[in-house]
């Protein structure tokens, strides 16, 4: 190992995308008056890679930099990231030429770097380019930040675009300072957490890999963990599911918002059921935001909703009627309307802020020594009992003509099913899936009946005074008229098998 080489160090930073109209509010922004500046440096970064991308399948860059006449050879790994904040460890040494892992001191990532000869089949997959100022912050004793300026390109054979973040990257000391200083720019500067690396970014330019709605991973629990520990991992995978989808929020693919709403949904009930267990006044603090947010992006879920499965349809049978020509357009600029409402709430400095003050209230759970004493497992078997017996009771009140009782109903289902998945890592695999079929065709079920009685609200906004619009409502809801026949009776048959569900977390 070369006297320079360096042990595996944890890179744990703060990654900002920075507008380039807001690149001088920026370097005159006061934290900067307090910080030691270190310098300006032109950086060329190379990233390899076998030509099938085999380290990048296996989350692992490989980069040289040049700095200077100096060049370093860095290995990082896939890390954690969410809100902005990225935590993954790195390995760096000198580089003259030829690749050395010998200073790699993780066995597995070692071994695949060298494995049949790899580094005689690396090639350069794509270069960035940028120049990098940096300061030095102390935000409290015992802490140091580095604050770094990044503006260049990324280029992929003949495919490149533009970088423009900043970095905050912890020196030594406290990772909570970094969301202090994060939060104190976004306050006053059009930022935004980015979620993707320079790697990441990269690769995706050299693949063409286009932003697709990313829905919710498998449950990342395991068994024996901290309860508290398991909370921190649901939550931080439906705020990385969250920030996945709003990359795509401006496209026209509905999914992106719908798979955003559903990030939500999974997070509020996550902080529902891990609640007993929660730091005082971490629920008080996320679910106003998180209403208010779930708010927006419903209303234009609701209308593309209304657009593509009730409208849409009925239009497509009667193609030839005017009426519902009119009436589609008249949606159609409802629609519009709502999502450039979302998008707005999203490019709001106030969604950046919560985003960065979620994720720093999630780091902080560490959880006190009375909480790390109780098992995951009898945790969750009380509270996959509460769920069930309070989804019997709404299922026993619901009426099938009663459109508030059967909602009730919906939410209750949805949420014993999100706990199940939660959890599903703590039971066999069978039982689990048995389980959240019947839950999910319940609560997909319910949904299209609550879609049905939400139209009827929105389509009488489209229609005014206007006689045809009036005539165009009333076609649509009789055309639903069997389908809504249909729902009920499967509704009715999905209650009989909730309640004749086993609770299968008190056999295992």
């Amino acid at each position: 190992m070369g006297d320079n080489a360096r042990l595996m160090a944890e890179e744990i930073e703060i990654k900002l995308s920075l507008p380039e109209s807001a690149r001088r509010a920026f370097l005159r922004h006061p934290l900067l008056q307090k910080a030691q500046r270190l310098g300006t440096r032109k950086l060329v970064n190379i990233y390899y890679d076998t030509p099938d991308l085999a380290l990048h399948r296996k989350g692992i860059a490989l980069r040289t930099r040049r700095q200077g006449r100096a060049w370093l050879q860095t290995v990082k790994c896939a890390g954690v990231s969410g809100g902005g904040l990225s935590a993954r460890p790195e390995w760096e040494q000198p580089y003259a030429g030829r690749f050395d892992f010998s200073h790699v001191d993780d066995p597995q990532v070692r071994e695949l770097l060298e494995r049949h000869r790899l580094q005689s089949h690396l090639t350069p997959a794509f270069e960035t380019t940028f120049t990098r100022i940096t300061w030095r912050l102390a935000p409290a004793r015992g802490t140091t930040v580095l604050l770094m300026l990044d503006r260049g390109r990324i280029a992929a054979g003949n495919a490149e675009e533009a970088l423009s973040e900043i970095e905050i990257e912890l020196e030594r000391g406290s990772t909570a300072m970094l969301f202090g200083i994060a939060q104190a720019l976004v306050a006053d500067l059009p930022l935004r957490p980015a979620l993707l690396s320079k790697a990441e970014r990269g690769y995706r330019l050299r693949l063409g890999t286009p932003l697709t709605p990313v829905k919710a991973a498998a449950s990342p629990l395991r068994c024996g963990q901290d309860p508290l520990e398991a909370f921190h991992a649901l939550a931080s995978a439906c705020l990385l599911q969250f920030q996945m989808n709003e990359l795509g929020a401006t496209a026209g693919d509905p999914e992106f918002i719908h798979q955003m709403r559903v990030a939500l949904r999974r997070l509020r009930s996550a902080v529902r059921t891990f609640r007993p267990l929660l730091p005082a006044g971490f629920e008080q603090s996320i679910v106003p935001p998180l209403r208010s947010l779930a708010r927006a992006l419903g209303e234009a879920r609701d209308w593309d909703v209304l657009a593509e499965e009730i409208v849409g349809p009925a239009r497509s049978a009667f193609p030839g009627d005017a009426r519902l020509a009119m009436l589609e357009a008249a949606v159609g600029r409802a629609r519009l309307q709502a999502r450039e409402s979302a998008q707005r709430a999203l490019a709001a400095p106030a969604h950046a802020v919560f985003l960065l003050d979620l994720a720093a209230r999630l780091q902080a759970i560490d959880g006190c020594p009375a909480e790390r004493e109780c098992d995951l497992a009898m945790f969750a078997t009380g509270r996959l009992n509460r769920l069930h017996r309070k989804a019997l009771a709404l299922a026993a009140a619901a009426q099938a003509s009663d459109p508030t009782r059967l909602h009730a109903l919906r939410i209750g289902v949805k949420r014993q099913r999100y706990a199940i998945e939660f959890f599903a890592p703590l039971y066999p695999a069978r039982a689990t899936r048995t389980a959240l079929a019947s839950l999910t065709d319940l609560q997909d079920t319910l949904g299209a009946l609550n879609d049905l009685a939400r139209a009827g609200t929105l389509l009488m906004q489209c229609v005014d005074d206007d006689s045809a619009l009036r005539e165009a409502v009333s076609l649509v809801g009789g055309w639903h008229g069997a389908r809504h026949a249909v729902l009920h009776r499967l509704t009715l048959q999905g209650i009989k098998r909730l309640r004749k569900s086993k609770r299968f977390w008190k056999e295992s």
